[in-house]
C-alpha cells in the first residue's frame, strides 16, 4: 500500500511538472520516516523534498523508482494534504528552530505560489528576521512589511515595527530605519519619547542617518501642530531634540538645526544647558552672532559654576567675534568671562529668548533653563581647547585667542589698544591670582617674529602708565636690536631702560622667554599665515535674514544685489536666507531666478553645493510646480553622489499635486510647453515611485 502511494507520489508530480499552469501540488504528504535504500537509509522526506524542489526549480525530474527496494515492508505513511498546508507546516518548523535560510526558501515558494501567509505565521517571520544581526535578515524583514498590502499592513503590531527599526537602527541602515518608522508615523503609531529617544541616537551617528533624523523629527512636529494633539507621552522631548541639533552641528546641517531650533520653540519644549550649547554651535557654523549674542546674558548667570559645561558657549561666541573682525568685542567678551561669579544668580524659571527679531510680531521665542544640567543626557559634551577652556575652576582664554588678537591688532595699526588690554589683564593679576598676565608673553612673542617695533610701542605703553612689564622683555628687545644691527635703536633703548633705573645683565645674553619658542609664539606664526579677515559675506548675511525674517524681501534683494556689485561671492547661507524668506511668502518664480544664479556660482566655482540647498530647492519647486527644475536638481545630486530623500519629496508631491496628469500621456497635450511639463510631472512620478 505504502509504495503505490509512493508511485501515485511520483506519477503525480511529473504529470503537474509538465502541466501548463501549476495550479497546486500532488494531494499527498509523506511523513519523515526511513527505508532502505541498497544498503543505506533513504529518508522519504527527503525524497519529497527533491521532489518538491524539482517541481518549483521546473528542471527536469531525475529520480529512479528502482532504487526503492521494496523487499522491506515499508511502514505506515500519514495523508496530510495539500503543498499549501507542507510549506505552512515546513516554514513553522525552520521558525521554530531558528533555521533562516530554510525559513526563507519556505517563505518564498510559498508566495510565489499563494501570496503571503496568515497574519501569524508572517508576523512570526518578521519576528525572527527583526532578531538577527545580520543587515540582509534586517533588509528582508523591512522589505516584506514594506510590499505588505494596506489591509495586511494594518494587522502589524507597534512592537514588531518598532523592534524591526530598532536592529536597522541599530545595523546602521538609516534609510530603512527612516521607511519603517515613516510607516508607522502615518499610521498614528509614533514611538513614545522614551522609545523614540534610543532609536534616533544610533541613527544619528552616521551623517545620512543625521539627516533623516532630522526629517522624521520635523514629520512628527508637524503631525502634532496640524492634529493638535495633546498626547504628552509620544510628543518628541528635549532630549530628541538635543541629540538632534548635536548631529546637525557635527555634520554641518546647520540650517536644518536652524529649522528644528524654531520647532522646539513651536512644541513649547524647554531648552536645558546642553540645547543651549548645540544651539551655539549651529548659530556660530551659520555664523549668526546676533542670534547668539541673546543667550549670552542667561548664560552669564550660571557660567561661573558651570565653566565645564558652558565654555563651549564662549568659545563659539568668541569665534563669531573673530569671523566679523571685531577685536573689542573679543577683549570685551574676556574681561566678562573673567568677572563671571561662582555663585549662581538669575531666576530659577525660563528664560525667553527671541528667535529672529524681538520686534517682528511674527517673530518665535524659545524656552531655556541654564542652569538644568541633566546628568542622564545621551548629549556629552567634548572636551577641547579652542579660544576659551576651563582651568582651575574658571574661564580662560587660550594662546590661540590672544595671538589673534594680537595680530588683528597689529594689522588694524592699534597697539595703543592692545597696550590697554594687555594693562587690564595685569590689573587684574593683582586681584586674582588665577588670572595669568600676558603682557611679557606678548612683548616676547613679538620679539621673537621680528615685530621690535611693537614690541617696544608696547613697553613705552606700559611705560607712560606707571605699569612697568618684567624687565627680562627689556632685556630681550635689547638684545634683538644688536642682532640685528639696529644700534641706533639699542642705544635709545638702553638710555630708557637706565633712566627707569632697570637692571639687566651686562652680557646681553639672551633671556629664557626669549630663547625658547613659546606655545604662544607657534600660535602668532599660524595667525599670521592666515592672511586678513574678509567678514563682509557674513555682515551682508546677517542683513539679509534679519530683512527675511521681516518679511521685507525688496531690501533683502538690494542688499544681495549689493553683494553682487561689490564682487562678494554669496554662500550657501546667503541663499539659504533668500529661498526660506521668498518661501514663507510662497514667491516661487522669484526663486527660479536664484536657481539661476546659484548654477553659475556653482559652476564658476565660487559655491559648494550640500545637501540643504538641493532639498529647500526641490520643496519649493515642487509647490510651485516647476517639475522641469525639481528633475534638474535631481540629476544635480545623483551627478554630486547626495542622497535625495525621495520619501519627502513624494509626500509633498502627493499634498499638492496627488492626481496631476496622472492620465494624460506625453503625446495628448495641447501644447508643447503642456507637453513638456507633464513629460516631467511623470519622470518625478515614477522616480518618486508613485506609479
Amino acid at each position: 500500500m505504502a509504495w503505490s502511494l509512493v508511485k501515485k507520489s511520483v506519477c503525480d508530480l511529473c504529470l503537474i511538472r509538465t502541466s501548463s499552469s501549476l495550479v497546486h501540488l500532488a494531494p499527498i504528504y509523506i511523513q519523515p520516516d526511513m527505508i532502505p535504500l541498497r544498503g543505506k537509509e533513504f529518508s522519504i522526506y527527503n525524497c519529497r523534498k527533491v521532489l518538491l524542489s524539482h517541481v518549483f526549480c521546473k528542471k527536469p525530474l531525475n529520480f529512479h523508482i528502482r532504487y526503492l527496494c521494496n523487499s522491506v515492508t515499508p511502514r505506515t505513511l500519514c495523508w496530510v494534504g495539500p503543498s499549501h498546508d507542507i510549506l505552512l507546516k515546513s516554514l513553522e518548523i525552520y521558525l521554530s528552530k531558528h533555521q533562516m535560510d530554510e525559513a526563507w526558501e519556505a517563505y518564498t515558494a510559498f508566495k510565489k505560489l499563494y501570496g503571503f501567509p496568515d497574519d501569524h505565521l508572517l508576523s512570526r517571520l518578521i519576528t525572527e528576521l527583526s532578531y538577527t544581526r545580520e543587515p540582509k535578515w534586517l533588509q528582508r524583514a523591512c522589505d516584506i512589511i514594506l510590499r505588505l498590502p494596506k489591509k495586511m499592513s494594518n494587522s502589524l503590531q507597534f512592537d514588531q515595527l518598532y523592534n524591526l527599526s530598532l536592529s536597522l537602527a541599530r545595523a546602521q541602515m538609516p534609510i530603512s530605519v527612516s521607511m519603517i518608522l515613516r510607516m508607522m508615523i502615518e499610521k498614528d503609531n509614533i514611538p513614545p519619547a522614551n522609545l523614540l529617544g534610543p532609536l534616533i541616537l544610533h541613527m544619528v551617528k552616521k551623517e545620512k542617518g543625521t539627516y533623516l533624523a532630522s526629517n522624521i523629527l520635523i514629520q512628527i512636529c508637524e503631525l502634532f501642530q496640524h492634529s493638535g494633539s495633546n498626547r504628552s507621552t509620544r510628543k518628541p522631548d528635549t532630549t530628541i531634540f538635543n541629540l538632534v541639533l548635536d548631529s546637525c552641528s557635527r555634520y554641518n546641517l546647520s540650517f536644518k538645526g536652524q529649522q528644528i531650533i524654531e520647532l522646539m520653540s513651536q512644541m513649547g519644549l524647554v531648552g536645558d544647558a546642553y540645547t543651549i550649547i548645540t544651539i551655539a554651535r549651529i548659530h556660530a557654523v551659520n555664523c549668526q552672532r546676533d542670534e547668539l549674542k541673546k543667550f549670552k546674558n542667561c548664560v552669564d548667570q550660571v557660567a561661573g559654576y558651570l565653566g565645564p559645561h558652558y565654555f563651549q558657549f564662549y568659545d563659539n561666541l568668541m569665534s563669531l567675534h573673530f569671523k566679523f573682525n571685531d577685536k573689542d568685542s573679543v577683549s570685551k567678551l574676556i574681561f566678562d568671562m573673567i568677572s563671571l561669579s561662582g555663585t549662581p544668580k538669575g531666576p530659577h524659571k525660563p528664560f525667553l529668548i527671541p528667535l529672529g527679531s524681538p520686534n517682528l510680531k511674527k517673530g518665535l521665542k524659545i524656552q531655556v533653563l541654564p542652569r538644568l544640567l541633566p546628568e542622564n543626557s545621551l548629549v556629552k559634551t567634548e572636551i577641547y581647547e579652542g579660544f576659551v577652556t576651563h582651568k582651575n575652576k574658571r574661564l580662560v582664554f587660550t594662546n590661540k585667542t590672544l595671538a589673534k588678537l594680537v595680530v588683528g591688532y597689529k594689522r588694524a595699526g592699534r597697539i595703543s589698544e592692545l597696550s590697554k588690554f594687555l594693562l587690564r589683564i595685569q590689573e587684574k593679576t593683582r586681584s586674582d591670582t588665577n588670572i595669568k598676565d600676558s603682557s611679557a608673553d606678548v612683548i616676547d612673542a613679538c620679539i621673537h617674529v621680528g615685530w621690535l617695533e611693537t614690541a617696544h610701542d608696547i613697553l613705552d605703553d606700559f611705560e607712560q602708565a606707571g605699569k612697568l612689564p618684567n624687565s627680562d622683555s627689556y632685556a630681550s628687545l635689547l638684545t634683538a636690536y644688536y642682532e640685528g644691527n639696529k644700534h641706533r635703536e639699542a642705544e635709545s633703548l638702553l638710555k630708557q631702560i637706565k633712566k627707569m633705573g632697570i637692571t639687566i645683565s651686562d652680557d646681553m645674553s639672551k633671556p629664557t622667554g626669549y630663547s625658547k619658542r613659546s606655545d604662544l609664539v607657534t600660535c602668532l606664526i599660524q595667525e599670521m599665515k592666515k592672511g586678513d579677515i574678509n567678514c563682509s559675506v557674513y555682515e551682508f548675511n546677517s542683513s539679509i535674514y534679519f530683512f527675511m525674517k521681516a518679511e521685507m524681501t525688496e531690501d533683502a534683494l538690494k542688499t544681495y544685489k549689493s553683494m553682487q556689485r561689490m564682487n562678494i561671492y554669496p554662500n550657501v547661507a546667503t541663499y539659504m536666507y533668500m529661498i526660506m524668506g521668498y518661501s514663507s511668502l510662497e514667491m516661487y518664480r522669484d526663486i527660479t531666478f536664484l536657481w539661476g544664479d546659484i548654477k553659475r556660482s556653482f559652476d564658476a566655482g565660487n559655491l559648494k553645493m550640500n545637501v540643504e540647498l538641493y532639498e529647500v530647492l526641490i520643496l519649493n519647486f515642487l509647490k510651485g510646480g516647476y517639475f522641469e527644475r525639481v528633475m534638474e536638481i535631481i540629476g544635480c545630486m545623483k551627478k554630486d553622489g547626495i542622497y535625495a530623500d525621495r520619501w519627502l519629496y513624494k509626500s509633498e508631491f502627493l499634498k499638492f499635486h496627488k492626481d496631476l496628469y496622472r492620465n494624460l500621456k506625453v503625446s495628448n497635450g495641447r501644447t508643447e510647453a503642456q507637453s513638456r511639463r507633464v513629460e516631467h510631472v511623470k519622470a518625478f512620478r515614477k522616480w518618486a515611485g508613485i506609479d
